[in-house]
């Protein structure tokens, strides 16, 4: 896992601008989705096109968090990316920004159909997990899921992200989740990026501006608060 702890001085500039260092440390399961991005075989697998090495070592913790998570009443979520019908509609991703090789190696290897697209197999996901693609990097964009609409579908209000990239589509998809008003925590050691300097980099910044970031071990434990507190208005 990356090496990460918030600095003194994040904490410090959290506890001036919201009045406490964790906003989200005490956790509703009912109301708690685990939010998984992208751990599928092109970026966890050794050698696939998108490898993030760090992926790999991340997966108990995720596995760790969705067995918390289902035992407090909450949902599992797994978000894979995918490549079907995005030539047109994001052409300047496809068209612009990636070599014409890197992309024909993209859209044969994310179809929902190839084995780049299936989730990294040490996953421990169940059948009553919900599954679905996204297209963009954000799960939450215009066009790209339909994760909001099953979150508020089932009353979840308080997402945990986990995955991979962190600086990236988890980064991307856990902004936009609380501009549209979810309580978001970026889970810091069940997250992998390409570098260390690139995932504190990214959770510094979610954690300054967008939500909060918690440790695997911490979000389990809130998870415990919350149940204690059932019932109560906090």
């Amino acid at each position: 896992m990356h090496p990460f702890a918030l600095p003194d001085a994040a904490v410090a500039a959290s506890l001036t601008r919201r009045g406490t260092a964790h906003p989200f440390a005490i956790l509703d399961g009912r109301r708690t989705a685990l939010v998984v991005i992208d751990m599928q075989n092109y970026f966890v697998a050794a050698g696939a096109p998108g490898e993030i090495p760090m992926a790999r070592a991340v997966v108990p913790a995720i596995n760790r968090l969705a067995g918390a998570v289902r035992a407090a009443g909450g949902q599992v979520l797994w978000v894979q990316n995918s490549t079907n019908d995005t030539s047109r509609s994001w052409s300047v991703m496809h068209d612009l920004l990636l070599t014409p090789e890197r992309r024909s190696v993209r859209w044969a290897q994310m179809d929902q159909a190839a084995e780049g697209y299936r989730l990294w197999p040490a996953l421990e996901a169940r059948p009553e997990d919900q599954y679905l693609p996204k297209t963009r990097f954000s799960a939450f964009i215009q066009g790209s899921s339909d994760l909001e609409a099953q979150l508020r579908r089932r009353g979840l209000d308080t997402l945990l992200v986990a995955g991979t990239a962190t600086n990236v589509c988890c980064d991307s998809s856990a902004r936009d989740a609380m501009m549209l008003n979810f309580k978001v925590v970026m889970v810091s050691d069940a997250l992998a990026a390409p570098t260390d300097e690139a995932h504190a980099a990214a959770l510094l910044n979610f954690y300054a501006y967008f939500g909060d970031v918690l440790s695997a071990d911490q979000a389990v434990a809130g998870l415990a608060r919350g149940a204690s507190t059932a019932g109560s208005s906090y």
